[in-house]
């Protein structure tokens, strides 16, 4: 029940042994997402889905960043892979990782170009693109075709497909068809690419939370 999962982040809210809290979505149809999110203190929302730290990110002024994209930004920052000037094209829109993602890039003075479902003639944008972000849930979307050589691609898609040379009888598989590495100057792979990022950048933003809780700053 929605209201038991309010009570239950209310009780956390107050605990201040509690840093971080993050809801697993997506939640079930009966549950709205936005009171949820929203029910959660701002200072242990370490998901970074609050609309004070969503609009605290936004404006430059602090907030937890969202943990997928901010992850993205670090692994290129590990590899060294500037992205100030460059182009850049999301493929997808979802506040968990196109729009935030794209905010992100912003920042660090990339130009943005950001593609969805209306997206007329996607090939045509994601050709342009220096460095291509896919956020979208459908194995393939991505061809040979449709990139130009030495784009840097960053698949945070996560698909499973039938395998029935797999024991489990699926494989997981990202939102770019493997053909894309021919022309790639460098790629995340699925599994193994963006998701451990993510993990890891929730793990900072706890630690940040709860740095914060013990010397009373503002993130």
């Amino acid at each position: 029940e929605e209201s038991e999962l309010i009570s239950a982040i209310q009780k956390e809210n107050e605990d201040p042994s509690t840093h971080g809290i993050l809801i697993q979505l997506p939640l079930p149809s009966s549950i709205d997402t936005q009171i949820v999110i929203e029910a959660i203190s701002p200072k242990k929302d370490v998901d970074g889905f609050h609309p004070f730290n969503v609009g605290r990110v936004a404006t430059g002024v602090g907030g937890f960043p969202p943990c997928t994209p901010k992850g993205i930004l670090r692994l290129l920052d590990e590899y060294g892979l500037d992205v100030r000037g460059k182009e850049v094209v999301i493929v997808g829109a979802s506040r968990i990782a196109g729009r935030p993602t794209a905010e992100l890039f912003l920042s660090r003075m990339a130009t943005i170009t950001v593609c969805h479902i209306e997206t007329k003639d996607l090939a045509f944008h994601t050709r342009r693109a220096e460095i291509l972000v896919v956020a979208v849930g459908r194995p393939g979307l991505i061809t040979k075709e449709m990139i130009s050589q030495g784009v840097v691609i960053v698949d945070v898609g996560v698909n499973r497909i039938i395998d029935s040379n797999n024991p489990r009888g699926f494989r997981v598989v990202g939102d770019v068809a493997p053909s894309c590495r021919e022309r790639a100057y460098a790629w995340t792979p699925v599994p193994g690419g963006v998701g451990p990022m993510t993990v890891a950048m929730l793990l900072e933003n706890t630690v940040i939370a709860a740095e914060a809780s013990l010397t009373g700053i503002t993130v």
